[in-house]
């Protein structure tokens, strides 16, 4: 942690103007060698903080600190570029949990269990539903349909099938089953994941 000295009086009492000094710590590398800062003012009400920016030492700090992460790994057979690719891919992971606390879809909760069993099993099915989810998401999006989770799955509840009875002249009346209007986006994601085999007959 960096750490600032500072000459201050008590309140009342008047001081000279306040340069206030940062000094770099154990674990930091002179992150404010950039600043210059300056409180001036005789009592607190008059003190105002002015700082200015040195453009040299803020280039030397750019150069030496911004920009650079050092990936570690034990994937030694990996591409350097599948590794950048899977450490990027760690907010999938984190979106994996979020998406456990969506109470419409791919929900974690509410649980009505209370033994450790069922919550296992609980757990386990909601896990088992995400991935199936995510990997739906990834098919859908390798065939050019950008959707989430959320999005994706609303628009296949949206597909839906509905029965028309028709009267016949006599005995039982024809019953006749056929899907609802779907729209482009249903269309595709229909191709995608084969549902024709599970569409009624017509």
């Amino acid at each position: 942690m960096t750490r600032h000295t500072a000459l201050a009086a008590a309140h009342g009492t008047p001081t000279a103007d306040v340069t206030v000094v940062f000094d770099a710590g154990q674990n930091s590398t002179d992150n404010f060698a950039h600043l210059t800062t300056i409180l001036p003012g005789n009592t607190p009400p008059e003190h105002r903080l002015t700082w200015a920016v040195e453009g040299g030492a803020r280039a030397a700090l750019e150069t030496e600190v911004f920009g650079k992460r050092v990936l570690v790994t034990d994937r030694d057979d990996w591409p350097v570029a599948e590794v950048v690719a899977a450490y990027r891919s760690q907010s999938e992971a984190e979106f994996g949990f979020r998406q456990l606390k969506d109470s419409y879809t791919v929900s974690f909760s509410p649980m009505y269990h209370w033994t450790d069993h069922t919550i296992r099993v609980h757990t386990f099915t909601c896990v088992l539903a995400l991935q199936v989810a995510h990997l739906m998401r990834r098919q859908a999006e390798q065939a050019g349909l950008h959707l989430s989770v959320r999005d994706l799955l609303g628009q296949l509840a949206g597909i839906g099938e509905t029965m028309l009875i028709y009267p016949t002249a006599g005995g039982r009346p024809k019953a006749r089953r056929m899907l609802t209007e779907t729209s482009a986006t249903q269309e595709d994601l229909a191709d995608i994941f084969g549902l024709a085999r599970l569409a009624p007959r017509s």
